[in-house]
């Protein structure tokens, strides 16, 4: 998988809150992709990388490519949504459900943290055919 070129429609389910963040300079998050914030506190989309804390799915789209950290903010939705599952040894399997995933991108989930490359995403809570339920939040 790739990460975002537009906003995507995430399936939802058992929403718990809502999270206003101000965005990270130089980001465009698109709407329906996963959140996380990085260690200034500021909201950025999801890519491999550490040191995130996975926040939720974007509400909508926000994009500060052009701005500094805070210009703009995003609303972050907090809950369980279907990403993406990432491929071969790092499919997320039914025998996972319960176990923490990490962010592969902002649309796509695996099972491990690549050897120390990737932030958790959240915790696996369902497997279907076409993606990985993920509870996401603070």
């Amino acid at each position: 998988m790739a990460a975002a070129t537009q906003g995507r429609d995430t399936t939802a389910r058992n929403l718990f809150g809502l999270l206003p963040m101000a965005v990270a300079a130089a980001k465009h998050i698109f709407a329906g992709t996963q959140v996380v914030k990085n260690a200034a506190g500021y909201a950025e989309p999801a890519t491999t990388a550490l040191a995130k804390v996975a926040l939720g799915r974007a509400k909508h789209e926000v994009d500060n490519t052009l701005g500094a950290d805070g210009d703009l903010s995003i609303t972050v939705e907090e809950g369980e949504f279907k990403f993406d599952n990432s491929a071969a040894a790092d499919a997320i399997t039914i025998a996972d459900i319960g176990s923490p995933c990490y962010a592969v991108d902002d649309q796509t989930v695996a099972k491990t943290d690549g050897v120390g490359t990737r932030s958790k995403a959240g915790i696996v809570t369902g497997v279907d055919s076409d993606g990985v339920w993920v509870k996401m939040g603070l």
